[in-house]
């Protein structure tokens, strides 16, 4: 490469690092937040929290990336363009195309950064996320073990204890029982413990009240009790716990062997297919994004007011093709054959900033020909 291509992508790179950063950051932290609520309500400690964090930053920075290319190669466009940097290089003999030369390779880094996210990062951090959600989910016991606080475990069960003591006693238990539509069902009791057998998780209740409201009959029904024993293990909800899906297989291990990777997830063959292509088309939008924000720029001709107006038309454009794209997830999820679909939006990018760069380079003939 030439110095003027290292010193464009230099400043490309910069940039990139920097609207990354910022974006990961804003991203990362909106979603942190809600996961922050939801763990420490259930009764998890700060670790849990940090651990699944971090988790997520892969497909975090997956989903950001592309936008920090854009950002990154306006940001240095107009500057370059602003300063006559650019306008020195075309009066020297770079046609827009050359000038482009250091932004494709820029698209093509970010590009191979994106596709070791996709075809293994990301996977590997959602396989791993999916099995700590899962022992979080069926950790019953740590869920329960929060006191002062009215606790949901599971939908239709609500748990509450007043106090636990040093020597792990459960003071002044509630629990309510409303999964059957029916019939409802509360338990309190003076004081309760947390056990462990074979069977699962107890929760043994010491003195206290057990009443049963039937809605057919629109009667209550009490027992006092000196000791109950309640299986909480029944509050942990099949549904709830995360299944594993071709999110959590690397790219290697769908090659070649989609029906096999369907029949153990139990997705479709049409939804493996879309999943494994779009890994491979992701990178190629990081190029998409670089390219039609640089040749936008440099199309426009020069105005006092700025170059807004190229760069919200460049905004729509990706916009466009981003629609595109997930307009194409129907299509092959429902005809696995029709998975060349994945790429059209990444290549009708390209041709859109090839023809920008085409008519940066000619611009006074493409006007005569518009005038014919």
């Amino acid at each position: 490469m030439s110095r003027f291509d290292r010193y464009i992508l230099s400043q490309l790179l910069t940039l990139f690092g920097f609207f990354a950063l910022i974006l990961v950051s804003v991203y990362w932290v909106n979603r942190a937040v809600s996961l922050f609520d939801t763990l420490i309500a259930s009764g998890h400690n700060v670790s849990v929290f940090l651990e699944l964090s971090i988790l997520t930053l892969p497909n975090v920075i997956r989903l950001v990336l592309p936008m920090a290319v854009f950002a990154g190669t306006l940001y240095v466009t107009n500057r370059l363009s602003s300063e006559s940097e650019l306008t020195v290089m075309q009066a020297t003999g770079f046609s827009p195309w050359r000038l482009a030369r250091p932004v494709a390779v820029f698209g093509i880094i970010s590009g191979l950064m994106l596709s070791v996210l996709t075809h293994y990062l990301v996977p590997a951090s959602n396989a791993t996320l999916s099995e700590r959600q899962k022992e979080i989910t069926e950790n019953i016991t740590a869920r329960l073990l929060t006191d002062g606080t009215f606790l949901h475990p599971s939908s239709g069960v609500t748990f509450y204890i007043r106090e636990i003591t040093s020597d792990g006693v459960l003071r002044d238990v509630f629990l309510s029982d409303n999964r059957t539509p029916d019939r409802a069902t509360t338990y309190t009791a003076s004081e309760a413990y947390l056990v462990q057998d074979e069977s699962g998780p107890k929760l043994v209740m010491v003195d206290g009240l057990a009443q049963f409201f039937s809605a057919d009959t629109n009667q209550l029904m009490t027992t006092n009790f000196a000791d109950f024993s309640y299986d909480v293990g029944v509050m942990i909800d099949p549904q709830s716990a995360p299944k594993k899906s071709a999110r959590h297989y690397p790219s290697w291990e769908i090659a070649g062997r989609i029906p096999q990777v369907a029949e153990e997830t139990g997705d479709s063959i049409g939804r493996i297919t879309q999943e494994f292509h779009e890994r491979f088309s992701q990178p190629i939008m990081c190029v998409v994004f670089a390219l039609i924000g640089f040749a936008m720029l440099i199309s426009g001709s020069f105005s006092r007011f700025g170059v807004w107006r190229q760069i919200l038309i460049a905004f729509i454009i990706l916009v466009l093709l981003e629609t595109l794209k997930n307009a194409m997830d129907s299509p092959v999820r429902a005809a696995p054959e029709t998975w060349p679909l994945v790429y059209l939006p990444a290549f009708l990018g390209l041709a859109i900033a090839a023809g920008l760069l085409n008519l940066s380079a000619n611009p006074i003939h493409l006007r005569r020909r518009m005038a014919k």
